[in-house]
């Protein structure tokens, strides 16, 4: 971990440290709102822990506080998840080969992805990738126990804002991306996209028809001077 830190710049590594942080209040609300909701203290825990995948529990459990069947939220969250395949395609070399493939599938990320792709060396994608996975996954875990421990005590989450951390957090990660107007127009199309299906698609389903706007993505090319 200490060759890590040495490898990485030091504004890449604080940046990475408020995204964990960030993560962590997140899988605080998570806790409590899973909690709150009437699941028992060890699920959401559990579910951190083995599953480690946000947006998917998040989804599990909306579906299932809403009365949904647990069969069915297992499958909206597998639908989510599904961009890790190609998530995995773009990362292989990241990762590495032999045993670090189990560990580093497991720590996959939106985010660790993200900070990887970002880097020109294959060293500083690796180390952005280790060190971004794993403190996504102490600081997750760490805030879902805290979170589910409160939420045993606090009977109404909606009351404390808990419900708005999670969509909070994603914007505030999306906004400097859409500085690009090729980026803004593809995820205009997208969100469009998925607002129009969700009444009448499952959940999950939306989301994935939003990669609809990745075709209307047409970065503008600069002349280099002769």
């Amino acid at each position: 971990m200490r060759s890590i830190w040495r490898t990485l710049d030091p504004g890449l590594a604080r940046d990475i440290a408020l995204v964990c942080l960030a993560d962590g209040v997140v899988g605080l609300s998570y806790g409590a709102i899973s909690v709150g909701g009437g699941l028992s203290l060890w699920v959401p825990v559990a579910m951190s822990l083995l599953v480690f995948a946000g947006a998917s529990q998040f989804l599990f459990v909306g579906i299932v506080a809403a009365g949904g069947s647990p069969i069915a939220a297992t499958i909206a969250g597998l639908l989510v998840n599904s961009r890790h395949v190609a998530f995995g395609l773009a990362v292989s070399d990241v990762i590495g080969g032999g045993w670090r493939r189990i560990p580093g599938s497991h720590l996959m990320t939106d985010e660790n992805v993200a900070f990887a792709l970002g880097q020109e060396e294959l060293r500083h994608k690796r180390a952005a990738y280790w060190l971004c996975g794993i403190g996504i996954f102490v600081c997750w875990n760490a805030g879902v126990v805290i979170g589910a421990l409160a939420g045993s005590v606090i009977t109404d989450t909606d009351a404390f804002g808990l419900d708005a951390a999670f969509p909070a957090v994603l914007l505030a990660l999306v906004l400097p991306a859409l500085k690009d107007r090729a980026t803004r127009t593809a995820a205009l199309v997208g969100s469009v996209v998925a607002l129009a299906a969700t009444p009448f698609l499952p959940a999950g389903l939306p989301v994935l028809l939003a990669l609809v706007g990745l075709l209307f993505y047409r970065p503008i090319k600069t002349l280099e001077p002769a």
